[in-house]
């Protein structure tokens, strides 16, 4: 169990405790939520940079690093959905997406077939993380007692109907990603489904 693979854990074992933190009405709950995010996230990228300098790269890393990384964005995205900052549909099409061409990889290394992250992939992910970043800050600043006057500028950033316009771009984009994903690996994947028969 080296470190980048002791952050992997704790970044899944966080996300339950971003979840608790933030759909708990409390003062200060939100805030203390965002914090457990940002550490959450950061896990991701030092866990990366220390597998690469160090060469800590073991196969149950490589199979439970992408996977924290999709736990933690479903946290996020859920608990915003169930507190009705998003809609539900895009969510769960962008979570399905995820979890499926994750599967595919893990499945594929497992039997050791390279099936490496595109660039494209790289930049939905990027994006999706702007994104939570984004509606989570100004969500928290919203409901935050020390706001005073300035709510009505998060509320024009957060409104309902830009919020819905920027998941649902991100949702083509996610979605577009996993089908260039799957045809520019197509020969692994019928490899992969030729070693089964």
């Amino acid at each position: 169990m080296t470190l980048p693979n002791q952050l992997t854990v704790l970044r899944i074992i966080l996300t339950p405790v971003f979840v608790y933190f933030f759909l708990l009405d409390e003062s200060y709950s939100g805030e203390i939520s965002l914090a457990i995010f940002f550490v959450a996230a950061l896990t991701d990228w030092y866990d990366g940079w220390l597998a690469r300098k160090f060469n800590y790269i073991s196969a149950w890393g490589k199979f439970w690093d992408p996977i924290a990384d999709k736990i933690l964005t479903a946290g996020a995205f859920l608990s915003l959905v169930y507190k009705g900052v998003l809609i539900g549909w895009p969510v769960y099409i962008i979570l399905i997406r995820d979890f499926l061409v994750t599967g595919f990889r893990a499945y594929a290394e497992y039997k050791g077939y390279t099936f490496p992250t595109s660039f494209y992939a790289k930049l939905k992910t990027l994006l999706q993380m702007v994104f939570l970043y984004y509606v989570l800050i100004l969500y928290i600043l919203l409901h935050a007692k020390w706001m005073g006057d300035y709510s009505g500028i998060i509320k024009i950033m957060i409104d309902e109907t830009v919020l819905s316009a920027l998941l649902l771009a991100i949702m083509i984009i996610t979605v577009h990603s996993g089908a260039d994903y799957f045809w520019q690996e197509r020969k692994v994947l019928s490899k992969l489904f030729k070693a089964e028969k």
